[in-house]
């Protein structure tokens, strides 16, 4: 069972169709989203090929003629991807069920059973590949419940026109963070930038891949050690592109530390003053989306799931796609492939 339909859980069904395990026979793929793109499909319309984190090719990709290297780039991603994505299933059969909403993964004895809406099946193994999209992070704040404005999480925002003349905070130190900004400069009436560490722009085209490595050994080694997997832009920075470059002289993207408490009307700062706010817009990052696992008791007292190789320590049926240091989309790939040959000799030992 293949639960999700995103990046990594399709790299994992083309790698165990390539083993020879039959899509809807064999194994069984599950996707709660309403259509193809993963989490992709629910992003905001502004946001494009090339503006956010690069998004590299499924496996078996090149058999369609398509690529995300030469993609569209005046249309919306969420849209370019679903349509790529879309073609991928159907050009490797890969038969996704959706929408399908695995409620809970349990054990029955010895049996390992998937619950979905009404009904559920039981399965010889579990690969999760549900992502973070769901699980946004909210830092608490004191005041927070007091605020009469509106809390916006990333996967809430869908346009700035939504904020039109109103005074916007964004919180978060991310891409996503700094493409609501360039975003919203248009549309709101008062827009402040607050981050809880200073932020560091990487000279454009440098790729800093000392950086990149350390971010992924330090999500790594959280995995392995059940901790709860830490930020990977504290690791890597920003790239300062043209488009960024043009924000910070405008001085859109200039950030603040954080403020102190947040009010009934806004935000009151480390020195005292006060800010009006009429949303706060919290783009802080995302926690792997696991509550359907809780039945299986995988989460460590560190606040995380020790997952190594793409295998949980605890149980190992149960097998995690796009998971700590498999989250960018190349990891991701790598991931399928190297999932798919431990479900299968798991399979073949059975």
């Amino acid at each position: 069972m293949v639960i999700g339909a995103g990046q990594a859980g399709l790299s994992v069904s083309f790698y165990l169709k390539r083993l020879g395990l039959e899509p809807g026979r064999d194994f069984v793929v599950f996707d709660r989203g309403p259509g193809t793109g993963g989490a992709w499909q629910l992003r905001w319309e502004a946001l494009r090929i090339g503006s956010a984190h690069r998004i590299n090719d499924l496996p078996g990709m090149d058999e369609l003629g398509v690529s995300f290297e030469n993609a569209d780039r005046t249309l919306p991603a969420k849209q370019v991807v679903a349509d790529y994505y879309e073609r991928y299933e159907k050009h490797y059969e890969l038969q996704v069920r959706r929408p399908v909403d695995v409620t809970r993964v349990f054990n029955r004895g010895t049996e390992l059973v998937v619950e979905y809406h009404d009904d559920e099946i039981t399965t010889d193994a579990v690969v999760n590949a549900t992502g973070t999209w769901g699980s946004p992070f909210m830092p608490w704040y004191p005041g927070m419940n007091d605020f009469r404005g509106r809390h916006v999480r990333t996967p809430d925002y869908v346009s700035a026109s939504e904020f039109e003349g109103q005074s916007v905070i964004v919180v978060g130190g991310g891409t996503s963070a700094t493409g609501f900004l360039l975003e919203l400069e248009s549309a709101a009436s008062e827009l402040t930038w607050v981050t809880r560490r200073p932020v560091e722009f990487l000279d454009e085209g440098e790729l800093n891949l000392e950086a990149g490595a350390a971010a992924v050994a330090m999500q790594d080694e959280a995995a392995r050690a059940g901790r709860a997997l830490p930020s990977v832009v504290s690791g890597t920075g920003l790239p300062r592109t043209r488009r960024i470059q043009a924000g910070i002289e405008r001085g859109v993207l200039v950030a603040k530390p954080m403020f102190s408490s947040i009010e009934a009307d806004g935000v009151r700062w480390a020195d005292g003053t006060f800010s009006r706010a009429d949303a706060i817009i919290w783009s802080t990052g995302f926690r792997p989306e696991l509550r359907h696992l809780a039945p299986l008791k995988l989460r460590e007292k560190e606040g995380g799931v020790s997952v190594g190789a793409g295998s949980s320590w605890k149980d190992g049926r149960i097998f995690f796609a796009g998971y700590g240091p498999q989250a960018s989309t190349l990891g991701a790939n790598r991931a399928g492939r190297q999932i798919a040959r431990q479900v299968v000799a798991m399979l073949s030992n059975l």
